[in-house]
């Protein structure tokens, strides 16, 4: 294995960055995959254990937890707030759990780290599909941020989107592909509640989960059933 083969995963332990990881290990191996998650005062903070125990199932030894504790002292909003109730305001593009600047704080700490391990892909499970209206999550500003980490640490980067065009019903079929859509399904946490699998049912997370998982099993179905659109 070539050193520039070698990935850096952000890893949340949700569904979107667990099917990242298991597609990664499949087309690098687990001994070319790091994993990289992030302690940022989150009310699901139960994600890094989860994340920690993502990674020793898919054969990943080195996995580094970074603490962003500070953050809700620079920004505030549901996700770092459990008292404020989780919500989507009339007309509001996105629910308030978006993280100001999460994604662009996620890569840059990131690359940071693997430039030093001399690791030049950057993984990150983001799609401006089923995006729920975060402005990180768009292909345009991943673009964006990629060439500005090379510019900024004069480094060959590339930030890879696995999912980027890939709907909540695509995502699921690309795990029943790796072979991975149980342990997905039982396992990760994607839940703003904290809950892990199916999650509360309640949170947008868990509801935008849920229509793709139904979507992608029904469609499964009537593929068993020898029916086709």
């Amino acid at each position: 294995m070539m050193r520039n083969d070698r990935a850096l995963v952000i890893l949340s332990g949700g569904q979107d960055s667990t099917t990242c990881l298991a597609q990664a290990v499949q087309m690098r191996g687990a001994a070319a995959v790091s994993c990289i998650t992030f302690q940022y005062g989150q009310r699901h903070a139960r994600e890094v254990a989860v994340a920690r125990a993502v990674a020793e199932h898919f054969g990943v030894s080195e996995h580094r937890v970074i603490d962003l504790a500070w953050y809700s002292q620079i920004t505030n909003n549901a996700l770092l707030d459990p008292a404020t109730e989780i919500h989507q305001a009339e007309g509001a593009a996105c629910p308030n759990t978006v993280v100001d600047g999460r994604n662009m704080l996620f890569l840059l700490v990131a690359a940071i780290y693997a430039k030093s391990r001399d690791i030049r892909d950057l993984i990150i499970g983001v799609s401006e599909t089923d995006y729920s209206g975060y402005p990180d999550c768009r292909d345009v500003f991943v673009k964006s941020c990629n060439e500005t980490l090379n510019l900024a640490m004069d480094y060959p980067f590339r930030v890879l989107t696995p999912l980027m065009g890939l709907t909540k019903e695509e995502t699921w079929a690309l795990a029943d592909s790796l072979g991975v859509l149980e342990y997905v399904a039982e396992h990760t946490l994607t839940c703003y509640n904290g809950v892990i699998g199916a999650g509360c049912g309640v949170c947008p997370s868990c509801e935008l989960r849920r229509r793709g998982y139904e979507a992608y099993r029904m469609c499964r179905k009537r593929e068993e059933s020898g029916f086709r659109i």
